[in-house]
Order: structure tokens, then C-alpha cells, then sequence
């Protein structure tokens, strides 16, 4: 194609946190409409035409089946499952005030699907998916195309009629997902994640390394463990009981202090990791109490696993006053009943703690939790840190930032029985599916692609995604010169080449520039060189440079 079809890149820098998505930006692959929402210029839809044709083959290399659904959801297929509650919902009546959303995802759709279609065990298993566009009200879009409202994505659902057939799906899922990473060329780890408003079991993400990625990889080299942090865990050092104080509880006053360093610095206080923190959360409606170390920092992605809960957030001031009396920094657990208590495992065993009193203004110590606290669950509700101990045993956690790519979960029997989707098995009873979801972002991958794959100058892609194998580029007015760079243009192509001809009126230089950052992997430059000598420049990026022939061109570029 012509160079002048396209939207110019621009040499004007681009204020982002991420590199990748400047250049994006810059070398007019994309171009934003508002936040969070972009448009595919002829570039940038090239590329992603490409991941999406891997993604096509991995997935029906796997078995699954394409389909497309529906990108607008009645409301009330979400009520089914109780999610149509969710604050990442979009929402719209249409002209009969009938409530409708735009999906984020089709797990309702896709089971409304299953059940009107599929009523036999002989007609299992199924994995069915498609590529296409959602919409998630973020609060905070960020990260260009990494985090955004409008985004296209690969969602694939498997039903099978037990958990063995699942989990058999969900294994094909794995290698599939790891084909596709490998052929995208990013460097992708599977590691432990959070269900958030999806659910499941054994959820797993792929996620890359990345010096700008929004999430955060705690893992060990030793014993290949690797997680979210959202879901990491670690073995902590044991931490020996205060004998400085009574093992009876005593209140004492405390004014002014409201944090766990205030008390650590007060006479008669207590170093943080013989302190309760105690903090105060409204999960799915219902207010609930989490107990945690005074050194450690809650975990809200582990709270909301525990409780099972669709939405989790901090009690209000007001909320907290009216449960226990008194104003958060002068919380407790202590005697504290009709009220669900999850305290973090670092907690058990604990004795001679001090916290707050329930009282503003006073504190109590002595606190033995198996004595004075009704403790409803023991559960994993702190956030896990590089430095400690890895799990599996293997040595300490690294922490790495990184891109999620793709998330798959066990979903079991959470929406095909709330939507009450069967068959009937062979002796004739009715079972409930067993589900599984895949998701992967297709947008996100190029993000991705752009965030690893990039240098001081612009992007460089891999082959396998390029938006064309080879950019030629003619360098001079010369008119012999723009024959030879055309017939050359009409050779790569029919030597099997995507090609990108630069014919515009522009200074070289502009040419270089745009060139790279436009990121094409191989390059041939037709300009002073070739007048003098007839010899064509012809590159890799990033490696040197050689001089051929016109005529030797076809086969260099081969070569590389």
C-alpha cells in the first residue's frame, strides 16, 4: 500500500507514562476520542487483524467454535445471576423505558445460549467464543489501550458435565493461550489471580513483565511460584509474644492517637506487629470486621474472596460510629458479637496484643485474640511483599510490574445454576453444566506488544503482527528512482510481502523519523546511494545495514 493513503505519523512528542502508547499515538496507529476510547487507524488495524487471526487459529486448533452475540444485554438477563447491580455496567432504556447494557463480557448470554440449545450429554463438550468489542465503565481509564471503556477482547465458554471435563477444557485453554503468547511474541507467565466480579476457582492470568505495566507479579525464581498480587501469599517470619505486660486486659487512654505509628510511639503503646488493626467493610450490603497485624496492609481483593462478595467498600465514618461507638483509630474487635470477624492467619495464636478500645481516645491491651475476640473465619486477608518467603518454599519473592494479557476461570455450576441451564446425562437425569470462561485482550495485546517491543526511536514489531513486512522507502524526487522504488513495490508484493511504499513528498530525514516509529521490521531505502552506485540499502531493524542490487532485493529481503 501507499504511504500517502495513511494517516501521517507525527514527530511531536506525546505526554503518556507509557512509551508504547506514545508511539502508538505518534506513529498514527491509534487516535483517542475521549478517555478510554480509541479509534484503529489503518496501522493500527492491521495489527490488530493479525492477533486476531493467531488468536482464530489457537482457538479452533483447540476445538472451540466461533460465534458472535449480541454487544447490547437485557437487564434482566444479568438479574438472573445478580449482576445487574454491577457499577461497570453501562446502561440505556430504549424507547419502551425497557432497561438494557452494553456488555463487558457474556457469560449470561452465552449460558442463555447453552441452555435453549444443548440438551444432552452426547452433545458435550462445547467451547464456544468469539472476538469482539465491550464496554466497562472504568472509573479511572488509564494506560491508553491497556486500560480502557471500549476495548476488544477474545471471551471464550466451555460446558462440560463434570468438574474432570472442565478442568480437561481448561487445560486445552492453557496451551492454547500459550501458543498464542509465544506467536505474539510476548513473554507471558501464568500466574494466580483474583476472580473479582467473575468468580470461579483456580483463576488463572497471563501476564508480561513490564517496566510501565498497572499491575504488580510477586514471584520466585527458585520454586517458580508467581502471582497477583491481589492473591500472592508468603511465609512470614514467627514473631514472638509481648511478657512486658498482664495477660489481662486493661483499657488506658490514648488522646490524639489514630494510627499504628502514633501508638507505636505513645508510652505504654505497642510496636505495630503487637497491634490489631481493625478495619471496618460493607460487603454486598452486609458490614463485616477485618483483623489484621498492625505492620500488615489489607489485601481487598482477598477480603472480597472470602466473603464471596460481588462489591466490597470501606464503611463511611458514620456507618462505623453507629456499629461501634467510636471513630476509626479507636477500633477493636474485643467483645464484639453479632458481627462477622475475618482475622488474617498472621493473627492466630496471638496473645498480649494491644487495640483500639471502642472508645475514642483509649485503648486496651493484653488482648488474647482465642480469648476475647469472636473470630467468625480464619482466611488470608494481607497483602503479600518482595522480601518474603516464597510459598513453595524456594527462596524469597521478586516483585515485578507487569500487563495482564488474559484471564481464564473455573466458573463450575455459579451461572448455569442460577440460570438454571441442564441436560440430562445417560440415564436420563437432569445435571447442571459445568462452565469454564477464557477471556484475552486483543487490544490489550497490542498495548502489550507495544509497551516490550520498542526502542528509543519508536516501535519495532514482531514479525508476526507487523502491520507490513516491509516498508520501502524512496528517497529522492528523481523520477527513475520513483519507477524502480514502484516496480520494487510491485516485486516484494508478489513475492508473497506486505509492503508499505513511502511515495510522499517529504525531506528524508521526516522519512527516517516516521519510519521509525512506525516500527516495519525489515526496511529498504532507495536514495543517494542508489543514484550514485545503484545499490539499495537493505535492513533489519536494529542490525546493520547491506547494500545490494535492485534485482538481488527480492531474495535479500527473504533472507532476513
Amino acid at each position: 500500500m501507499k504511504q500517502s493513503q495513511f494517516f501521517a505519523p507525527t514527530l511531536k512528542q506525546v505526554k503518556s507514562d507509557n512509551p508504547g502508547h506514545a508511539y502508538l499515538l505518534r506513529g498514527g496507529f491509534i487516535r483517542q476520542l475521549a478517555a478510554g476510547i480509541y479509534s484503529y487507524l489503518p496501522l493500527g488495524w492491521r495489527v490488530l487483524r493479525k492477533i486476531e487471526n493467531i488468536i482464530r487459529e489457537e482457538m479452533d486448533r483447540a476445538g472451540a467454535l466461533e460465534i458472535v452475540m449480541p454487544v447490547l444485554h437485557p437487564q434482566e438477563l444479568w438479574a438472573e445471576t445478580g449482576r445487574d447491580k454491577l457499577d461497570i455496567l453501562f446502561r440505556l432504556n430504549d424507547r419502551k423505558e425497557t432497561p438494557f447494557v452494553l456488555g463487558p463480557t457474556h457469560e449470561e448470554v452465552v449460558t442463555d445460549i447453552v441452555r435453549s440449545s444443548i440438551s444432552s450429554y452426547k452433545q458435550l463438550p462445547v467451547n464456544l467464543y468469539q472476538i469482539q468489542t465491550k464496554f466497562r465503565d472504568e472509573e479511572r481509564p488509564r494506560g491508553g489501550l491497556l486500560r480502557g471503556r471500549e476495548f476488544v477482547m477474545k471471551d471464550a465458554y466451555s460446558f462440560d458435565r463434570d468438574i474432570d471435563g472442565l478442568n480437561a477444557s481448561f487445560d486445552k485453554m492453557v496451551i492454547a493461550y500459550q501458543n498464542i503468547f509465544k506467536r505474539c511474541a510476548l513473554d507471558a507467565k501464568m500466574i494466580e489471580a483474583y476472580g473479582g466480579g467473575i468468580g470461579g476457582f483456580d483463576t488463572r492470568e497471563f501476564a508480561a513483565p513490564a517496566p510501565s505495566g498497572e499491575d504488580v507479579m510477586l514471584y520466585c525464581e527458585a520454586d517458580g511460584y508467581a502471582a497477583n498480587l491481589e492473591t500472592a501469599t508468603s511465609i512470614l517470619e514467627s514473631v514472638e509474644n509481648r511478657t512486658d505486660i498482664s495477660e489481662n486486659i486493661e483499657e488506658f487512654a490514648t488522646p490524639g492517637v489514630i494510627t499504628i505509628e502514633q501508638l507505636e510511639q505513645f508510652e505504654g503503646g505497642a510496636t505495630a506487629v503487637h497491634q490489631i488493626k481493625t478495619l471496618v467493610y460493607v460487603a454486598d450490603g452486609e458490614t463485616v470486621i477485618a483483623l489484621l497485624r498492625g505492620d500488615h496492609q489489607l489485601n481487598e481483593a482477598k477480603l472480597s474472596t472470602a466473603l464471596t462478595a460481588s462489591e466490597i467498600r470501606p464503611a463511611t465514618e458514620e456507618e462505623i460510629v453507629e456499629l461501634l461507638g467510636a471513630h476509626p483509630g479507636s477500633l477493636g474487635a474485643v467483645q464484639v458479637s453479632g458481627i462477622k470477624v475475618l482475622s488474617d492467619n498472621a493473627l492466630q495464636g496471638r496473645h498480649h496484643m494491644t487495640t483500639g478500645a471502642n472508645k475514642d481516645g483509649f485503648h486496651i491491651r493484653g488482648v488474647d485474640i482465642s480469648r476475647d475476640i469472636e473470630v467468625t473465619d480464619w482466611v488470608d486477608l494481607r497483602t503479600a511483599n518482595a522480601g518474603e518467603k516464597s510459598p513453595l518454599g524456594g527462596g524469597e519473592l521478586q516483585e515485578t510490574a507487569c500487563i495482564e494479557l488474559a484471564h481464564i476461570f473455573k466458573l463450575g455450576n455459579k451461572y448455569t445454576k442460577a440460570m438454571n441451564a441442564t441436560f440430562l446425562d445417560e440415564n436420563g437425569k437432569s445435571q447442571i453444566f459445568e462452565m469454564g470462561c477464557y477471556g484475552i485482550g486483543v487490544s490489550r495485546i497490542l498495548a502489550a506488544i507495544a509497551e516490550t517491543h520498542h526502542n528509543d526511536r519508536g516501535l519495532v514489531w514482531p514479525d508476526s503482527v507487523a502491520p507490513f513486512d516491509v516498508h520501502v522507502l524512496a528517497l529522492d524526487k528523481n523520477l527513475e528512482l520513483q519507477a524502480d522504488a514502484e516496480k520494487l513495490y510491485t516485486e516484494l508484493t508478489a513475492a508473497g510481502f506486505d509492503v508499505l511504499l513511502d511515495d510522499r513528498n517529504e525531506r528524508p530525514g521526516v522519512k527516517f523519523a516516521e519510519a521509525d516509529l512506525c516500527g516495519i521490521p525489515r526496511r529498504v531505502v532507495l536514495g543517494k546511494k542508489y543514484i550514485e552506485s545503484g545499490e539499495v540499502e537493505v535492513k533489519r531493524l536494529g542490525e546493520e545495514s547491506t547494500f545490494v542490487k535492485l534485482d538481488e532485493i527480492v531474495k535479500t529481503v527473504q533472507s532476513l
